[in-house]
């Protein structure tokens, strides 16, 4: 099983000490090609503070987000897993995963990047900022990722969980057969309601009871009636899609 993760805008600062990004360490070989292409791009548009300002929607408190892309070859790096920060990674709160769940979630976790491509979850990367919408010389990131992501996913076996935003699916859409993951809340009369803010939560909640459960899901049927043990709202929704039901959570 594959379980497809959006990346988020925040990151953790810092990593191994020593350690620099190398993109013959990533996971998916057949991506080096765009991702260099993409670290190119970046690197141009680094070059001057109005046009990363521009090129990544930055705002005037965010200086350090282009200090970070001009460093991004010479950062220490970090598991992708524990470098992205936000509601969704919050949730599955890696730090406090024991080795067997931690290790599930490097063996079956993919972190989709805007820069990296697909990235397996142990992947060694700096913190950097690049956005699905970011654009390269005038050029969107779909023509440059669009089919080579495609190209890999088409290639995983199993079963696949497309825990991504619709803004990365585009990016590289899932092969047909995967399943992708909308978060909805039940409002006890069985209308169902989209949801955002929560939509993060719940999807790292699942990924967090995915690891600390350990099972390789060979099938749909298997996923959701595991689900349904677990306390777990589950369900199938439009061909190709599973709807996690849950409760909107108080914010304080």
């Amino acid at each position: 099983m594959l379980i497809l993760l959006p990346p988020s805008e925040t990151k953790r600062d810092g990593g191994a000490e020593g350690s620099t990004l190398d993109l013959g360490r990533l996971s998916f070989p057949p991506l080096t090609r765009p991702r260099k292409a993409a670290l190119a791009g970046l690197r141009a548009i680094s070059r001057s503070v109005a046009a990363s300002t521009a090129a990544l929607g930055l705002g005037p408190t965010q200086r350090f987000e282009i200090d970070r892309n001009r460093s991004i070859r010479s950062a220490a790096t970090l598991p992708a897993i524990e470098r992205y920060t936000g509601v969704l990674f919050d949730a599955i709160d890696v730090e406090t995963l024991l080795p067997e769940a931690r290790r599930f979630l490097g063996e079956h976790v993919v972190v989709h990047s805007a820069l990296f491509g697909l990235t397996g979850a142990d992947d060694p990367i700096p913190a950097y900022r690049f956005s699905h919408d970011t654009r390269i010389g005038g050029t969107s990131l779909s023509k440059l990722w669009r089919e080579a992501n495609a190209a890999v996913l088409r290639e995983q076996p199993g079963l696949v969980l497309d825990l991504r935003s619709e803004a990365y699916a585009h990016l590289g859409p899932a092969a047909e057969g995967s399943q992708f993951l909308r978060v909805v809340t039940d409002d006890g009369t069985g209308a169902k309601r989209a949801l955002n803010h929560f939509n993060k939560h719940g999807k790292g909640e699942l990924v967090r009871a995915l690891a600390l459960g350990g099972i390789d899901f060979e099938s749909v049927d298997d996923l959701v009636a595991w689900a349904r043990t677990a306390g777990i709202r589950l369900e199938p929704g439009s061909p190709g899609e599973l709807e996690l039901i849950v409760q909107p959570l108080k914010l304080e």
